[in-house]
């Protein structure tokens, strides 16, 4: 079995509710939606990433021989034989990856018959739920960098394998120039970026000589890490040997600092880099960095060129989860809602609209069923598959990046801003709303317990 690719890789619930759904017959058309209920305090909006790992799921979901042997003892046959010719044939809609969006808004809608539209819901909340994550919070540093070098270099701490490469591709989806992770470049066609670990240096009996094996190893492209001892001493060793190596046509690319304070070593390198000749050089910082430490870096003036980001990015340190559902919203031609205390939704299913002012800027979103076509603004969310078969196959992740990075420059400019800024508006149409009192109407009031029933626990 494969642990990544797996139909088994889901929730027990999935199972037993897709048992007792053919035990009954229960297979008509359902609709999910997936959505996020609300924005943490430090995230302003959210970018949608994930889906082409979603529709690839969605349209290879197959179950294995091995995989209907283990399930055999623990379910009854009649599962078993369905899962046998088991396939994803439904529709999907959502909104295009690198779409900024706010909560109540569905990112994705799926339309199948309920054991399938039941049974992918796990999946599909892993991998969108993980990459928007990302994704989102490698926006901040993206917007606070406008121009820099921007290179995701979290994969030694990233929670596992899938964890590293999918952090790999929604960085680079939300404007980072490249990752460290080879194996993210070579599945995804992204840059790959590195220097030198100081145990490179280390190695080396004289630092001088560490240098210059790594810059003649490498002669167009050489980042040299500075930091392994004294910062300002390596620096003027750099300038010595870059008046070697110039005789033989080899430039000095950059120089790494990667301890201490960022700020003060990046100036006092710059002056003795320039002051050698070495105005081309870059400075590339790294070193526990996350958005707010790079905006401090910029702000100050520290001439910093790029910055390398790991472990408060790769595992989204200050939010690592977002509070997103997947939710029944119709079956059988008929709206459902769940009205549970606090996490209530909306039936039905939906469109978003949104409205943009005559530069070009967001300024506010509709919510609306899919149906209605009298409310101005962009729709959002398109069609992705039909049938269980993805529609475009051909959108490369860096088009999607550039589109991303495009959709930053159409948000209001508080949203932009590592502050936490006045909510985006966010209306549910009035047929929505409409629809909801109808469901509840049809469903009877809510009788709420007695209090004291309500601790029992």
């Amino acid at each position: 079995m494969n642990p990544i690719s797996s139909p088994l890789l889901t929730d027990h619930y999935q199972l037993t509710m897709l048992e007792s759904y053919l035990q009954q017959g229960m297979q008509e058309t359902a609709v999910f939606e997936l959505f996020f209920r609300k924005l943490p305090p430090t995230r302003n909006f959210l970018v949608t990433a994930g889906l082409e790992q979603a529709l690839e799921f969605l349209e290879n979901l197959r179950f294995s021989a091995g995989e209907l042997a283990w399930l055999k003892p623990r379910f009854g046959s009649a599962l078993v034989n369905y899962l046998e010719q088991f396939r994803f044939t439904g529709d999907v809609h959502a909104m295009p990856e690198g779409t900024l969006f706010f909560p109540d808004e569905p990112i994705l809608r799926i339309t199948a018959p309920l054991p399938q539209a039941q049974f992918v819901e796990s999946r599909l909340i892993n991998l969108l739920h993980f990459e928007t994550l990302i994704a989102s919070k490698a926006a901040r540093s993206v917007l606070v960098a406008p121009g820099k070098l921007l290179v995701d270099f979290g994969m030694r701490r990233a929670h596992g394998a899938e964890a590293a490469l999918l952090a790999a591709r929604a960085s680079y989806l939300a404007g980072f120039s490249g990752t460290s992770t080879v194996l993210a470049a070579a599945i995804y066609g992204m840059p790959s970026f590195g220097t030198v670990a100081h145990s490179y240096i280390q190695a080396h009996t004289d630092e001088t000589a560490a240098f210059e094996h790594l810059v003649r190893c490498h002669p167009k492209n050489s980042t040299l890490l500075i930091d392994t001892y004294d910062t300002e001493a390596a620096a003027i060793k750099i300038v010595t040997l870059a008046r070697k190596l110039a005789q033989d046509g080899i430039e000095v690319s950059g120089v790494r600092l990667d301890s201490g304070d960022l700020g003060m070593h990046a100036r006092r390198v710059r002056r003795i880099l320039d002051e050698g000749g070495l105005e081309k050089t870059r400075i590339f910082a790294s070193g526990n960095l996350n958005e707010n430490r790079v905006h401090e870096l910029i702000s100050s003036g520290a001439p910093i060129d790029g910055f390398g980001l790991g472990t408060a990015l790769d595992v989204s340190s200050d939010v690592p989860a977002l509070d997103c559902a997947y939710k029944l919203q119709e079956y059988a031609d008929k709206a459902r809602r769940k009205r549970s205390e606090g996490k209530a939704t909306w039936p039905g299913r939906k469109q978003v609209y949104r409205k943009y002012n005559p530069d070009g800027r967001a300024v506010r979103d509709v919510v609306a069923l899919e149906k209605d076509d009298l409310h101005e603004g962009e729709p959002l969310i398109v069609p992705m598959m039909r049938n269980g078969r993805r529609i475009n196959r051909n959108r490369k992740l860096e088009a999607i990046r550039q589109q991303t990075v495009a959709n930053y420059a159409r948000l209001p400019e508080p949203l932009r801003l590592l502050e936490t800024a006045p909510a985006y508006p966010v209306e549910i149409s009035a047929s929505l709303q409409a629809l909801a009192k109808k469901v509840d109407d049809e469903c009877g009031p809510i009788t709420s317990p007695e209090p004291s029933r309500l601790s029992w626990y």
